[in-house]
C-alpha cells in the first residue's frame, strides 16, 4: 500500500500534468499565444535590428523527403517547393522592398525548398547553414546542434540598421519556443537581445503583407 501511495505521489507532482476528478490527464502548459504584426513594427523593422525568421514557400506535400535516403544535392529525394510557393516566396521578397525593409544577411536551411525559397524572396547573395536542418525525422541527440544553430542566430544581435533573415523549417521554432507558424511562407519577428536570448514580437502570415506596407507612412 505504500508503495502505491508513493507512487501516485509521484504522477502527480510531475509539471505540466494535473489528475482532473474523471482520472483524465489534462495539460497546462500554456500555448504559444501569437501577436499579429501592425503599421508599427514595419516602421520599427524599417530602423534594423530585428530578426526575420521565414518560413519556406508553399510546398507539395504529397511528395515527402525521402528519410533516410534524403540527399541534399538531389531534390528529388525531398519535399519540394510548388510553383506557387516559388511565385509566393518572390512576393513576399518583393513586399519586404517595397515595405522598405532593409535586409542584412540572410542564411537558409540547406533543404532544397528552403534554398529555393531564399532564392526567389532575396536574391542568389545567401548563406547555407547545413545545421539549420529539417527536425521532424531526428532523433532527440540528432536535434541538439539544429537548436543551437537556430538559436544562435536568433539571438545574435544585428550589427548596423539592417535585419537578418533566416530561412528555414516551421519545426525549428516549435523546438524553440512551441510554436508552429502556418501556413507556409508565414514570417515571424523576433527581437535578438545577446546571449542566447531573444523576444518573439509578431506574426506577419503571408496575407497580410499587403494591409501593412501600404498603410505604414515611411519615416524619415
Amino acid at each position: 500500500m505504500k508503495l502505491i501511495v508513493a507512487l501516485f505521489i509521484a504522477f502527480t507532482s510531475l509539471p505540466h500534468a494535473v489528475l482532473a476528478e474523471d482520472n483524465t490527464i489534462i495539460n497546462d502548459t500554456p500555448e504559444f499565444i501569437t501577436k499579429p504584426a501592425n503599421l508599427a513594427l514595419i516602421n520599427q523593422l524599417r530602423y534594423g535590428g530585428y530578426v526575420i525568421y521565414m518560413r519556406h514557400g508553399n510546398t507539395d506535400a504529397s511528395r515527402p523527403d525521402q528519410v533516410p535516403k534524403v540527399d541534399l544535392g538531389d531534390c528529388a529525394t525531398q519535399r519540394p517547393l510548388t510553383k506557387e510557393g516559388r511565385l509566393l516566396s518572390a512576393k513576399i521578397g518583393q513586399r519586404i522592398r517595397r515595405a522598405k525593409i532593409p535586409i542584412g544577411e540572410v542564411f537558409s536551411s540547406p533543404m532544397c525548398r528552403t534554398r529555393e525559397t531564399a532564392l526567389a524572396a532575396f536574391g542568389p547573395q545567401f548563406v547555407i547553414v547545413n545545421t539549420l536542418m529539417f527536425t521532424s525525422n531526428m532523433t532527440a541527440k540528432d536535434k541538439i546542434p539544429v537548436i543551437e544553430a537556430t538559436r544562435e542566430l536568433i539571438s545574435k544581435p544585428v550589427e548596423g540598421k539592417v535585419n537578418r533573415v533566416i530561412v528555414s523549417h516551421a519545426q525549428s521554432l516549435m523546438e524553440i519556443i512551441g510554436y508552429l507558424p502556418k501556413p507556409e511562407g508565414t514570417v515571424v519577428i523576433f527581437k535578438p537581445l545577446g546571449n542566447k536570448n531573444f523576444k518573439y514580437i509578431a506574426t506577419i502570415a503571408p496575407t497580410q503583407w499587403n494591409s501593412l506596407i501600404y498603410r505604414a507612412p515611411i519615416t524619415p
